[in-house]
């Protein structure tokens, strides 16, 4: 799933590619883009046959960069957003998605947040992780900790996976 929305936001901004360094900010957009970030990034980076280090670069700071924003802002957008007439619908979604894996953080902490960011699969990540971290009121020091932890493992597990697995039917 996650490689067919990148295969689709490539082709979007497929323009972006003939500007030089258009490809690695491509894969930064992705990157810092919810329910994509790094996974899409490192996927876009190998479909487009960039070089792997510098694609693990793009896409660590590219996932890493919207963690403080969250972790510091997003209560207060999602109270707005809960208020709002246009916005309700998605603050409800986004209320259902805390719910749905709160326990998990909730009941291992720290930990339990170093992990859920740090599997890449659908619907965890730093996003997520961090939306309810700060849902949860988790001490925000600790909660940018553990996300960065996790985005490092993340980061690996996807090196490998794209690199690797991907890279080699490319």
């Amino acid at each position: 799933m996650v490689e067919q929305i990148v295969n689709t936001i490539v082709d979007l901004f497929g323009d972006l590619v003939h500007i030089p360094f258009g490809k690695e900010l491509l894969v930064f957009i992705i990157s810092l883009m919810p329910i994509l970030e790094l996974r899409g990034g490192l996927i876009a980076a190998t479909l487009m046959d960039l070089n792997p280090i510098s694609s693990y670069i793009i896409t660590l700071i590219g996932n890493i960069l919207p963690i403080p924003f969250i972790l510091w802002f997003i209560s207060y957008i999602l109270n707005w957003m809960r208020n709002s007439k246009r916005f309700k619908k998605v603050a409800n979604w986004l209320d259902k998605k805390v719910e749905k894996h709160k326990s998990q953080i909730e009941k291992y902490g720290f930990w339990g947040l170093v992990f859920f960011v740090g599997i890449p699969l659908p619907g965890t990540g730093a996003w997520t992780g961090c939306l309810i971290a700060a849902v949860l009121e988790m001490d925000r020091k600790k909660a940018f900790l553990a996300a960065l932890i996790g985005v490092f493992i993340a980061s690996i597990i996807m090196m490998i996976l794209s690199f690797g697995v991907i890279g080699a039917f490319v």
